[in-house]
């Protein structure tokens, strides 16, 4: 009795498969990340093509820039979208289809005559592809597949953009000014078609489908029912957020964001360089070089997300931006210099680094409606973006310089880390044993969970400020 006793603490019982050595969760991550990075290297364009299609179509650079702003502004607005397409069709299908629809606006790119092609093409077909696979993408699989480590793994995710941009700039540059512009695009949508396979066969919805558990989690968690109704649920969620304060505070200062980085930096620095004698290939190397820091300062804004309050990180994030935005005028020439380089470094760090506060930010106020609340932060980030992508080539036309766009964007920087901090509420005084707590003091616009570690960052789940708007 005793050896068979023993016999059976020995071995594993059969209905209790044993743990895989890397938790699948990290392999969806890792299949996430080549999927960003296939869909950011249209996002690697923009600044690269405004000179050439200018010179052979003849098109103004108002012109060109508005299509820019189409695609920034469908890429933000689809996200929310998209995300509930997600909890409706799956993670895998959504993404599947938006790489197709990279490839195949890419891939039609090549052959336009018309400015309204232009339009089309770049602006509606690649717009809708990538912002399925924006932001809101990363957060519905890190909120599905992750417990522990999110701010971590959002960072990761995050940088991925970064990376893709760092992978493509230098190669595309390199085609731009050898082969001419259309080698470029038709690289570009292979590489989505590249990761599209990877996709249909890597890419899990829920670790429940693996019969796994979350990474981090301590109990199972079975798959949720499909979601009904993608649209209209992405509808009520804006509804009910935006009748709470923090909704427009995180989206006034993620519109900010995209105006300092994604409008104004990815899509006018090449030209602005240029500008001022920089060679086109040299212009692109400092691009790619921001994306290498925006790798390293997202991942730490991720670390840092999970160990201090996401107000105050936001808030420093700003303020330096816009410093360096103000400078930059001052420091370019036609050679690279040592300036330069400081520059590149300094605001590659601060790139994307907003991304990992504000996602946990929009899961404390609401909760497991936040990646579709994200959704609708990140399509303001991209609205914008396409306003300042397309007044900064207006005013390229009408005073000949960008110089009066960096200093706006300077200043509007300033004013998102002050907004930054506006999110941050007092702490509440002592109240007696028998006294009943109320909410936040006059004046607050934040409306969650309070108490000591109410301001921090760190993803815990919160009571839905949205929830209580009903």
């Amino acid at each position: 009795m005793n050896d068979v006793t023993r016999n059976a603490e020995q071995s594993p019982s059969p209905s209790v498969p044993r743990a895989p050595r890397v938790h699948r969760a990290w392999w969806v991550a890792a299949v996430a990340f080549l999927t960003i990075i296939g869909a950011a290297g249209f996002a690697s364009l923009p600044g690269l093509l405004i000179d050439p299609l200018h010179n052979e179509f003849g098109w103004s650079r108002g012109t060109i820039s508005f299509a820019v702003t189409v695609n920034m502004a469908l890429y933000g607005l689809t996200a929310p979208f998209a995300a509930a397409l997600m909890d409706r069709f799956g993670i895998r299908r959504v993404a599947a289809c938006a790489l197709a629809l990279i490839a195949l606006g890419a891939g039609l790119t090549t052959v336009m005559t018309q400015a309204w092609q232009l339009m089309l093409y770049w602006g509606v077909l690649v717009g809708l592809g990538s912002g399925s696979l924006a932001l809101a993408f990363a957060a519905t699989v890190v909120n599905r597949w992750f417990v522990a480590r999110r701010g971590l793994v959002t960072g990761l995710l995050t940088a991925a953009g970064a990376s893709g941009q760092l992978v493509f700039l230098p190669l595309l540059s390199w085609l731009v000014t050898e082969l001419g512009w259309r080698p470029a695009t038709v690289t570009v949508a292979l590489a989505a078609l590249v990761v599209l396979p990877l996709v249909l066969l890597l890419l899990r919805d829920h670790p429940a489908d693996v019969g796994a558990r979350p990474y981090g989690a301590h109990e199972f968690t079975p798959r949720p029912a499909p979601v009904p109704g993608a649209a209209d649920r992405a509808l009520r969620v804006l509804g009910r957020a935006a009748r709470t304060g923090p909704f427009w505070l995180l989206a006034g200062t993620f519109a900010i964001c995209g105006a300092s980085t994604n409008g104004l930096i990815r899509t006018h620095f090449i030209p602005f360089a240029h500008d001022h004698g920089m060679p086109v290939t040299a212009a692109a190397s400092l691009l790619a070089l921001i994306g290498v820091f925006d790798v390293v300062g997202t991942v730490a804004s991720g670390w840092l997300t999970d160990r201090f309050d996401a107000r105050r990180l936001l808030a420093v994030y700003y303020a330096l931006r816009g410093v360096s935005l103000v400078l930059l005028p001052l420091l370019l020439a036609p050679q690279v210099q040592l300036p330069m380089v400081f520059f590149i470094v300094f605001y590659g760090l601060d790139w994307v680094a907003t991304v990992p506060p504000t996602i946990a930010l929009c899961r404390e106020f609401y909760g497991e409606d936040a990646a579709i609340v994200f959704g609708w932060v990140l399509a303001s980030h991209q609205i914008g973006a396409g306003l300042v992508a397309f007044a900064g080539g207006v005013a390229r036309d009408v005073f000949g310089s960008y110089d009066p766009v960096w200093v706006a964007s300077g200043a509007l920087c300033a004013a998102a880390a002050l907004m930054s901090l506006v999110l941050s509420r007092p702490s509440p005084p002592a109240l007696p044993a028998t006294a009943t707590a109320t909410g936040p003091g006059p004046g607050s616009v934040s409306a969650g969970p309070v108490g000591p570690e109410s301001g921090r960052g760190s993803g815990r789940e919160a009571n839905s400020v949205a929830d209580r708007a009903r």
